[in-house]
């Protein structure tokens, strides 16, 4: 196995709002180099056209030749698979061995992964990254949330998944919407283990004094 392989990341997007986090984490993950691999569902191209009015192509191959060429990186870098290509190396524990990120992950996805659906190749993938005790983050977006959502995000914790809600905080005072995506995609990218310079670690480069309380 290579090692171009082995630093594969699997971003799988799904239709909950919140495509901007996927297109800047793609954006951010291709330009420093990495290769990734993304997977599209039905409803996240819907969405994809009513947030950010883009129009992802339906086919694998042209999604990432659309992305790779919308980001002006090498075509290496991209690629996709559809979400009933059961042959993708994702939907196999002797395949992939990289993480697996489902951002946005909707409720549905959440409740399919947590119970073991594996219904498509976004589940499969998710599937996959449990039971081979590799990474796998969740990024829900969704409010508020039901006792449903609660417990399934429970389960997934419990089996080794990461939910790190798309919510972003205020302490670096954004003045942009971008900022707001950039400190979600930061933490991403912080639990992937990648150098980042969208958002400093807290406490660094800060002019405080030390708190009484």
């Amino acid at each position: 196995m290579t090692d171009v392989i082995q630093e594969r990341i699997c971003v799988a997007i799904t239709g909950a709002s919140g495509s901007l986090y996927a297109l800047r984490l793609i954006e951010v993950l291709v330009k420093a180099g990495k290769p990734v691999d993304v997977i599209i569902s039905k409803a996240a191209q819907l969405v994809f056209a009513t947030e950010v009015n883009l129009a992802i192509p339906a086919k694998p191959q042209a999604q990432a030749e659309f992305l790779a060429k919308h980001f002006a990186v090498d075509a290496n870098l991209v690629r996709a698979f559809g979400r009933e290509d059961w042959m993708a190396p994702w939907a196999s524990g002797s395949g992939q061995p990289g993480p697996v990120v489902v951002c946005p992950c909707s409720t549905g996805t959440l409740s399919a992964i947590a119970t073991g659906a594996s219904n498509n190749l976004i589940e499969r993938a998710a599937d996959v990254a449990l039971k081979e005790r590799r990474q796998l983050i969740l990024v829900p977006r969704e409010t508020p949330y039901s006792e449903i959502h609660l417990q399934n995000m429970l389960s997934l914790t419990r089996m080794g998944a990461v939910i790190l809600p798309a919510s972003p905080g205020f302490y670096h005072q954004p003045e942009t919407i971008e900022q707001l995506i950039d400190f979600v995609v930061a933490r991403i990218l912080n639990q992937l283990n990648i150098s980042q310079q969208l958002m400093p670690a807290w406490g660094k480069d800060n002019d405080h004094q030390e708190s009484n309380v």
